[in-house]
């Protein structure tokens, strides 16, 4: 029987991997940092293991990797982490930062198995979703317990079962709108929740970056994350529903550098790509007129943010390139 591992990499499972390997070497060095500094005794072990997962799914990878004498990425290394500079976030951000990596863990495992054909790549993104899966359950078990996990808001349970009869379900610009579904108030919650998060992240990031690109960068990308949060908790208390809020400051007073500017930025970048998808499936599930054009206007907007955080990348030397087809053009040329 043929050895179905021994084909070729094709371009998804290359770019499931890569993606995965950059993310993973960010993870071992912010949590790296985070075991240094966490003082509460229950969120400890949460980072511990999150730690051995992204350094054992490294492992996985270089192997993989050599296998193929596929170039083993730089990432990032120890040179990008002061793991003994001082505490710059709460315990309680750490926590909240690890439940949102299980998320982004969960939604590229389930891309990346969408795409992958051979059998060892499959069973490594199934590996992933299992880790992703099995963090989140750590992650909300301990905030239940310890009253800091942020419900989605509450609706009747429906007396019986309707269908749309008239377009008026649709509008949402003149006259009386409908009510926002459950499917609305669900993305509208998860989108005002992650941008809660990443507002902390780089107000964080901002205090402590030392090029002056980069942290006018960060303070662009809180006032973008506050604009969406005003946007997103609008929606929900104007239907009488409650917004996810912070709990308090998560950023303390330190401006040390801790994390490297290149792992800064490219962490927010990736993390800010990742909303673009978001807010695509948040459209698509979102029929009401207002919603969706709201959804639309933000998408171009975030999409330049993105790009900007790239070209101070590039200036800077400090964007790795993921893996790319034959340019035949140029090879012509030659």
């Amino acid at each position: 029987m043929d050895d179905k591992t021994n084909i070729p990499l094709t371009a998804a499972e290359m770019s499931g991997l890569w993606t995965q390997y950059m993310g993973d070497t960010i993870v071992v060095c912010m949590n790296s940092y985070f075991l240094e500094k966490v003082e509460d005794e229950e969120i400890r072990p949460i980072i511990e293991w999150t730690l051995d997962t992204a350094k054992e799914n490294i492992s996985i990878m270089q192997e993989l990797f050599q296998k193929e004498n596929f170039p083993i990425p730089i990432g990032f290394t120890e040179q990008d982490v002061n793991t003994k500079a001082p505490r710059l976030f709460t315990d309680t951000f750490f926590l909240k930062h690890l439940s949102q990596l299980a998320v982004f863990a969960m939604t590229s495992s389930c891309g990346g198995l969408t795409v992958s054909t051979r059998p060892d790549v499959v069973a490594f993104h199934k590996r992933i979703l299992n880790k992703g899966v099995e963090l989140q359950d750590r992650t909300r078990d301990l905030m239940l317990k310890q009253g800091i996990y942020v419900k989605p808001p509450s609706i009747p349970i429906p007396k019986g079962i309707d269908f749309v009869e008239k377009q008026h379900y649709l509008t949402g610009f003149f006259g009386k709108k409908r009510s926002i579904n459950s499917q609305e108030i669900t993305h509208l919650y998860l989108n005002t929740l992650i941008n809660t998060i990443g507002k902390e992240l780089v107000t964080g990031f901002a205090q402590t970056a030392q090029n002056e690109d980069v942290k006018q960068y960060f303070l662009r990308g809180k006032e973008l994350a506050q604009k969406y949060i005003d946007i997103f908790s609008n929606f929900l208390t104007k239907e009488d529903l409650p917004a996810p809020v912070s709990s308090g400051s998560a950023v303390l007073n330190t401006t040390a550098s801790i994390f490297s500017d290149k792992l800064m930025m490219f962490h927010v970048t990736a993390m800010v790509a990742a909303g673009i998808g978001y807010y695509g499936t948040a459209l698509a599930a979102s029929p009401r007129r207002d919603l969706g054009l709201k959804y639309i206007s933000l998408i171009p907007e975030v999409a330049l943010y993105v790009e900007d955080g790239a070209n101070i990348m590039i200036k800077q030397g400090w964007m790795e390139e993921p893996p790319q087809a034959v340019d035949r053009d140029k090879l012509i040329q030659q």
